[in-house]
């Protein structure tokens, strides 16, 4: 019986981590407060780490981890593990995404099509 409930406590932190750094990573928020946020941070660090899901979640596993692990051999793994369930949700919840692939183009090349010749 208590295997089941630390199961699900783990799927449910591991939930909530992923909801948390795609709210905040990728969404405007309830009246646009986290475009705002961002807005206000700009380009210093945490301006740049609200841009990047993958950090965020990293970050936001922390203090998940710290109240639900109970020895600290668990607390890496943990960490590590609800990080990685929010990386393989965000993954999974992407929409496909078409690369294309760009061939760079020559100098050489650009200057004969500005001459014209």
């Amino acid at each position: 019986m208590i295997e089941r409930i630390l199961v699900l406590c783990f799927a449910l932190f591991a939930l909530a981590v992923w909801r948390s750094a795609h709210l905040l990573a990728r969404e405007n928020g309830p009246l646009d407060l986290i475009v705002r946020l961002r807005t206000v941070l700009g380009s210093s660090i945490m301006g740049r780490m609200m841009d990047c899901f993958y950090g965020l979640s990293f970050l936001i596993a922390l203090p998940s981890t710290l109240w639900m692990s109970s020895s600290r051999k668990g607390f890496l793994i943990q960490w590590l593990a609800l990080w990685a369930v929010a990386a393989l949700l965000e993954q999974a919840t992407q929409k496909q995404q078409k690369y294309v692939h760009v061939t760079p183009v020559s100098a050489s090349y650009i200057d004969r099509v500005i001459r014209g010749v």
